[in-house]
């Protein structure tokens, strides 16, 4: 009996610990405004609106800029961080044709 609640207990913990992990969101757009001093910024998310996020102490904003692709991990309205969009990757080259065998 004790095995089996320890197992529970276990299991229940493991569950909670997981939903913490995926409370954070990950949103994609473009910076439309900065206000370092007052540690906010406005935020055009890539198929929605506008957002205005208040940054967190541990966020640089000084490195953002209006225009800027972003990547921000929000959490209750607070930027958690940011960080610059990852390039489109560039279409793959075609793979070169293989050159037939010289010499014998």
């Amino acid at each position: 009996m004790k095995k089996i609640i320890a197992v529970l207990v276990v299991a229940i913990l493991v569950v909670s610990l997981a939903s913490l992990v995926f409370a954070a969101d990950m949103k994609k757009g473009t910076v439309k405004s900065v206000d370092a001093k007052a540690g906010s910024l406005v935020l055009s998310v890539d198929g929605g609106k506008d957002e205005t996020l208040k940054a967190d102490k541990a966020v640089d904003l000084s490195k953002c800029k209006a225009g800027d692709k972003v990547e921000v991990s929000v959490e209750h309205g607070t930027a958690m961080s940011v960080k610059a969009a990852a390039a489109a990757a560039a279409p793959a080259a075609a793979p070169a044709a293989k050159k037939a065998p010289v010499g014998c």
